[in-house]
């Protein structure tokens, strides 16, 4: 990306170097530098404590600046794996040609385990953690660091003031930064980023298609360095074996990777970035994490976007970079520049564009219950703002239904899924916030999975945007160049324009058996007893337009959503009416 020049070899012995930045304006030369931080964990058992390395690249000058930080397992992976011994490695994102120019030191932090840090990657476990907190403790001085030939390294061009940010993993670690409260971290920028690794892996007692077996092996196999594999199999061997995947039950595995509870003590700001279209790490991730934060009322921020799994300098480049600016100088420099004053929530419309909110959820939003009825109006089950008295309906297994077919047609009568379903709205019906369902079911199968859609019935045009993986995220290169000719990372996501007469609005599934705890399992009765199940859906800002219909499809056995639940076979179960019900965030709380 950018030519490196010696300054003098005992500096190239120390992995010191001096760096030209590239800017609209001349700027001084940065110092660029790789160091090695003591950590206090010994994660790979081998008698030494985890060494954390770090790229660092800081203005030079005689003032402390505060740093800008990307923690990452990435690394070392793909493209930047034939340089991931390089010393100094990289700085392949934008935030070097941003930040460095304005004043500060930009980190690249290499998790425990992966390319040339030492130790074992445990999937979101205090390991993860702890390797950040070493960085942060050097970064204050309450942690040592070597340069490559074992000389001490110390920060003192540092202030100490920490801001996180990053996509996917690298966003996921200034989540558990935050929720640990490391002195110094003072805001978070977490995009497209885990709150909670169970819910990464599975919702409400029952695995995710794709994630129900050994995820959290499997990532950790995926981004251990070639240098740490073979030591690091005892580690492994021990995730296969504490993942709780015969049960999918949220065991003490999994609180150790649930962030959430941290909220109560987080004094970070937190800004957060998340697709409503996500399903990769899917929306909960960032509703459940901002209602704890907001509860406890953390300063924050959010934006959510139309796309999927997305960094918003590919769509929105030139507002992110003003934002980011604002945001780390208020946060970072102590500047009084107005950016708490901004609207806390920026929300991408389906066409593309912005709108803004005073808050997320927005301003007068209710709880608004709708019952499930018999047919009506044409459809083969209704859904009113009052309850019938009785009845039921008969739910079989999906037989392995597409979600396009489960949500088609639901004016016919179908066992595979039942579909309930409004009059045609006479207004405007804004969604913004977390959707509850409650079914009131007799099973004749003690093991009952069950999922709910929310759906947008009435002809529109959806776009589908394309989107990058994990790994496209975390290493794709990003130079001035890109920014300004908007190619490599700033290139935009391709938009496909189809038309729809019923969009998925948000999904959430649940296994019975976890209805009263997703720590113990509670079989259903099955000699006709019914039971009622409560789940949530994921989080959702969405207009649903006047003359469309708001419809809630059920089914058992979703495999393209879920895992196969082999004790449900031959599931049928009666949906008790009236009582069984859908619980709507609306802005005005009427429909």
């Amino acid at each position: 990306m950018r030519k490196a020049y010696l300054v003098a070899a005992t500096l190239l012995t120390a992995a010191t170097v001096y760096t030209p930045v590239h800017t609209a304006q001349a700027a001084p030369a940065a110092i660029t530098e790789t160091v090695y931080v003591e950590s206090t964990i010994d994660s790979d058992a081998d008698g030494k404590l985890d060494r954390i390395a770090a790229d660092v690249m800081r203005p030079d000058t005689a003032e402390r600046v505060p740093i800008v930080m990307e923690a990452s397992p990435y690394y070392g992976l793909g493209a930047a794996a034939a340089t991931s011994t390089n010393v100094p490695r990289g700085f392949g994102r934008w935030y070097d040609e941003y930040f460095v120019p304005r004043g500060y030191a930009v980190v690249e932090m290499e998790m425990q385990g992966t390319s040339r840090s030492t130790g074992c990657p445990t999937t979101g476990g205090p390991e993860d953690t702890a390797s950040v907190r070493a960085v942060v403790d050097w970064l204050n001085g309450r942690a040592k660091a070597f340069y490559a030939n074992g000389s001490e390294a110390k920060a003192t061009w540092s202030t100490g003031n920490v801001g996180m940010l990053g996509v996917s993993y690298n966003g996921t670690l200034p989540n558990a930064a935050a929720a640990a409260n490391i002195p110094g971290v003072k805001t978070i920028v977490p995009i497209a980023a885990i709150s909670s690794w169970y819910e990464y892996a599975r919702d409400q007692g029952i695995g995710y298609k794709g994630w129900e077996s050994n995820y959290p092996t499997f990532l950790a196999n995926y981004v251990v360095s070639s240098a740490q594999k073979a030591k690091c199999k005892p580690v492994f061997d021990r995730l296969t074996a504490q993942d709780g995947d015969e049960s999918w039950d949220y065991t003490q595995f999994w609180k150790a990777r649930d962030y959430r509870p941290g909220a109560q003590n987080t004094t970070a700001s937190v800004f957060v970035v998340h697709g409503q279209a996500d399903w990769n790490v899917k929306p909960s991730q960032f509703g459940r994490w901002w209602k704890e934060l907001q509860d406890r009322n953390v300063p924050r921020k959010i934006w959510l976007h139309r796309g999927g799994h997305l960094d918003p300098i590919s769509f929105r480049q030139a507002e992110w970079q003003r934002v980011m600016g604002l945001w780390m100088d208020h946060w970072l420099k102590g500047a009084n520049n107005g950016i708490m004053s901004e609207p806390m929530a920026d929300v991408q419309k389906p066409d593309g564009s912005w709108e803004q909110a005073a808050s997320w959820p927005r301003p007068n939003t209710q709880d608004t219950t709708l019952y499930f009825g018999p047919a009506a109006n044409g459809m083969s089950g209704s859904l009113t703002t009052s309850p019938v008295t009785s009845g039921t309906q008969r739910l079989g297994d999906n037989a392995n239904l597409s979600e396009s077919l489960m949500m088609a047609n639901p004016e016919n009568a179908d066992s595979r899924r039942l579909a309930y379903v409004t009059a045609p709205l006479t207004k405007d019906a804004r969604l913004s916030g977390e959707v509850r369902v409650t079914a009131r079911i007799a099973s004749n199968r003690a093991s009952t999975p069950l999922t709910a859609l929310l759906v947008d019935y009435g002809p529109t045009s959806q776009a589908v945007l394309s989107e990058r993986s994990p790994l496209q995220l975390s290493t794709e290169t990003c130079a001035k160049n890109d920014l300004r000719d908007r190619t490599g990372c700033a290139k935009p996501p391709e938009v496909s324009i189809q038309a729809v007469s019923a969009t998925m609005l948000t999904k959430g599934a649940i296994d019975a058996k976890n209805r009263s705890s997703l720590e113990t399992a509670t079989p259903l009765p099955t000699n006709g007893t019914t039971v009622d199940v409560t789940w949530k859906l994921h989080a959702r800002d969405a207009m649903i337009p006047a003359g469309h219909r708001i419809g809630i499809v059920l089914v058992t056995n979703h495999s393209g959503y879920i895992a196969t639940d082999t004790g449900a076979s031959g599931i049928a179960l009666n949906v008790s009416l009236g009582v069984s019900k859908v619980v709507l965030p609306i802005v005005g709380g009427a429909i």
